[in-house]
């Protein structure tokens, strides 16, 4: 197996460390406060490369050998983004919304390595079967949707019981193109 330069993991996200756990990198986990606002007028696919350029970019002067990966994943639905909810009430209704639709997430991922920006994104859409009010209402009661994109984790009840079908890459839609971000540190090896 290849080995990589060591990894910096600008995310607190549980997922994406156990995704980069699963798959051998060596990592430790360095955050810093970043401004996730974008410019208006941008495509979902470029939002999310945006935020992820935005955050490795808080690294710019603190990292020599090291590998910064940052990553930003959002949900659209008709075009439109959906961010993550700021109340149980407000997860409710996005999950209403996505309930019986195919939607969009986008994940934006960047690497900077010795002063070069590697960006990249992927896209997976989603297929949500019709869920009853009693299935929201006990997964927003029971798991904690606030910190999700779109309210919902795919490795959490209410993917499992209501993902009918995915086209694109699982590991998207948890938060992080695994086997995109492998082919980009290998290149750097």
């Amino acid at each position: 197996m290849s080995k990589f330069p060591p990894v910096i993991l600008a995310s607190k996200s549980p997922r994406r460390q156990q995704l980069l756990q699963l798959m051998d990198v060596d990592f430790r986990v360095v955050l810093k406060e970043v401004d996730e606002s974008f410019p208006e007028g941008l495509t979902p696919e470029e939002v999310a490369v945006y935020i992820a350029t935005q955050k490795a970019e808080a690294f710019d002067e603190d990292v020599t050998d090291e590998v910064v990966l940052t990553a930003d994943t959002i949900v659209t639905l008709d075009g439109e983004i959906i961010g993550k909810p700021e109340s149980a009430e407000q997860a409710v209704e996005m999950l209403k919304k996505l309930s019986g639709r195919v939607h969009r997430v986008v994940t934006g991922v960047c690497l900077f390595y010795k002063g070069e920006y590697n960006k990249f994104f992927d896209v997976s859409e989603v297929f949500f079967r019709k869920l009853t009010d009693d299935e929201i209402q006990s997964y927003v009661d029971d798991y904690q949707p606030l910190d999700k994109a779109g309210s919902y984790g795919i490795q959490e009840r209410i993917g499992l019981i209501g993902i009918e079908r995915i086209n694109g890459s699982y590991t998207n839609v948890v938060g992080l193109p695994t086997e995109k971000v492998y082919q980009q540190l290998l290149r750097l090896v």
